[in-house]
């Protein structure tokens, strides 16, 4: 329905106020012959309030935005924070040597930490009733994140799920180095940057009269409801359809790769490791990104108005995607999990020191020059790790001459 028709059904209303039949779906038909202005016909829509109907306004008050998605955003906070920022120290200064893969990674996790990092904004807004209270730039850059970490991560994956086939099934003559690695990392984040200008090229905030509330991205003006059908079709299509098929087509394949060769009983516990990774990243893959991308290519192709509620719970839930990477990165870099075990054990011994050390106090053991042989270090350090711990002899200076003192010193790796 024209939103200019919407104005009769409430002729009782101050002239300030425009109606709008439906919100932050509606897409007008593409052989419409209307012309207008778009910049005048903006300056006038923000000299007037919005007034919803009531199918749009429970939508906005109810249990579903107000509650449910930001207990969804707090978990995904809560978790997301520390994996995504350990993920990318592990990356970016634990990993001395880098290589392909690790890169790629690191551009994935730096994606979901740019995005989770602005969830209290949004958590805020939900729990304030749908209220945005921060002003219009920061709801297009939140918005641009919201998007732009979507598409980054289905961009990125593909590209992993290419990297991973050609590993796998073409090691000799696998050559992807680092810097086709780092070339490949700029030109994604370019795309997903060029996907998400037209975000700010819109007003996202909208001043909703009878709730009393401003939205932000949830209302669109009517003079701004011509081009996100064609916008949103693009971008569905260049972040979500291609690197869909791309990881689909390249983990089938790798998949059949693996299936020939694991006859090598030698091999067969690898391979069948390698193909339950595939099966959970696809798997997260379809489930995180399919819900709210089939929705929004179906509505800009149908111009069905009514699914609103569905579209935002499914993006949502895509945002879990952002917190379960971690995991993923975990499985799949057996150098990840090293430095993950490494970094959690270190930190144990550590705090187990402080507290041993907190009830019993120190005293130093001298000993003849030559050590007797079952001279033990405390029980929580591992006398095989020479990167966390080491035993020098030193001479103090003190006590008989030639005796030696055992000093266990930490080394920072």
């Amino acid at each position: 329905m024209d939103p200019s028709t919407s104005i009769n059904m409430f002729e009782d209303l101050p002239a300030n106020y425009h109606v709008y039949e439906d919100y932050g779906w509606h897409f007008p038909p593409n052989n419409s012959t209307e012309t207008f202005n778009p910049a005048l016909q903006v300056e006038k829509e923000r000299e007037h309030d919005v007034v919803l109907p009531n199918t749009s306004e429970l939508v906005l008050t109810s249990s579903v935005t107000t509650a449910f998605l930001p207990l969804i955003y707090i978990i995904i906070f809560i978790v997301g924070l520390p994996t995504n920022a350990m993920a990318i120290w592990v990356f970016l200064i634990r990993m001395k040597k880098k290589n392909p893969a690790s890169i790629l990674l690191a551009n994935l996790t730096l994606a979901d930490l740019l995005f989770i990092i602005w969830l209290p904004m949004k958590i805020h807004y939900h729990f304030s009733g749908n209220d945005w209270t921060f002003g219009e730039p920061l709801c297009k850059v939140l918005v641009s994140f919201f998007y732009g970490n979507m598409y980054c991560s289905t961009i990125f994956i593909a590209c992993i799920s290419v990297q991973r086939y050609w590993a796998i099934t073409h090691p000799l003559s696998y050559k992807l180095t680092n810097r086709v690695a780092v070339c490949v990392s700029v030109c994604v984040w370019i795309v997903v940057w060029l996907l998400t200008i037209p975000l700010y090229q819109y007003d996202q905030t909208v001043k909703v009269a009878n709730l009393n509330i401003t939205t932000c991205q949830d209302v669109i003006r009517p003079s701004q409801e011509h081009w996100p059908a064609w916008y949103f079709r693009t971008m569905g299509i260049v972040g979500y359809v291609v690197p869909c098929v791309v990881c689909v087509v390249a983990y089938l394949l790798t998949f059949r790769s693996l299936r020939r060769s694991m006859m090598d009983s030698c091999t067969n516990k690898r391979k069948r490791k390698a193909v339950v990774f595939m099966v959970i990243v696809l798997v997260m893959f379809l489930v995180c990104f399919n819900p709210s991308n089939i929705l929004l290519m179906v509505h800009s192709f149908t111009l069905y108005n009514d699914n609103y509620k569905l579209y935002i719970v499914a993006l949502c839930l895509g945002s879990l995607n952002s917190c379960l990477d971690p995991f993923v990165y975990y499985f799949i870099s057996s150098e990840f999990r090293e430095h993950v075990i490494k970094m959690l054990i270190c930190h144990s011994k550590q705090t187990a020191s402080i507290i041993r050390c907190s009830y019993k106090p120190m005293s130093i053991h001298t000993e003849s020059p030559t050590p007797p042989t079952d001279t033990a270090l405390p029980a929580f350090l591992d006398q095989t790790d020479s990167t966390h711990c080491k035993t020098q002899q030193t001479d103090l200076g003190s006590g008989q001459p030639g005796e030696k003192t055992t000093v266990v010193q930490w080394q920072k790796s």
